[in-house]
């Protein structure tokens, strides 16, 4: 049985052990060789369109990233990749604009929220997780007002768990909180929380 061809093995040893199916296309090969390498063991499907060495870890926040890139994490997921909450999500929240549509094959497999366009790149960066995938959250302060204008979806707990560590953390930057709490309209909401808590 012969091997993956070399230009996609080089490709997948220089991309963290993956592949997708538009890299196999870029690369000038037919996405069919896909199918042969995953029948013949040689590859693994983890999601739609993308594929593994065998026996490899999957990193599923980053396989899910790669799904659209208006996927944006938050919520919980934000909190766990900024630090302030070590508790691995169950099933990971991302934000979409409300112009653009979650990709049907991975709607199941996590809790997704829209926003409008013109504010889904607010306090947007990037963190890197434990498998050194580079992912896009919301930042510490962004994640605060995002559970405040969801609450209605979120579980009180966590809300207040989130508000709590935010005010524990060493690095908060409240001016930056204030000015996203007007953007996203949840100022007075913001206010009564942290007059509790603080």
């Amino acid at each position: 049985m012969a091997g993956i061809n070399p230009v996609i093995m080089n490709f997948i040893m220089d991309n963290g052990n993956l592949i997708t199916t538009a890299d196999v296309i870029s690369l000038g090969f037919s996405k069919q060789v896909l199918l042969k390498y995953v029948k013949n063991g040689l590859l693994e499907r983890v999601r739609q369109g993308t594929y593994i060495l065998p026996n490899n870890v999957h990193d599923d926040m980053y396989t899910l990233m790669l799904r659209s890139p208006h996927i944006i994490f938050s919520h919980s997921t934000a909190l766990f990749l900024n630090g302030l909450s070590d508790r691995t999500p169950f099933s990971h929240c991302i934000t979409l604009p409300s112009n653009k549509s979650i990709p049907t094959s991975i709607k199941d497999e996590c809790i997704y929220f829209y926003i409008k366009p013109e504010l889904h790149l607010l306090g947007a960066i990037e963190r890197t997780n434990t498998f050194g995938n580079t992912l896009r959250c919301y930042d510490p302060e962004r994640t605060v007002c995002d559970f405040l204008r969801t609450r209605n979806r979120c579980d009180e707990e966590t809300v207040i768990s989130a508000i709590k560590n935010y005010a524990n953390y060493s690095k908060k930057n409240l001016n930056k909180l204030d000015e996203y709490s007007k953007l996203l309209n949840v100022k007075s909401e913001l206010k009564k929380y942290m007059e509790v808590l603080l």
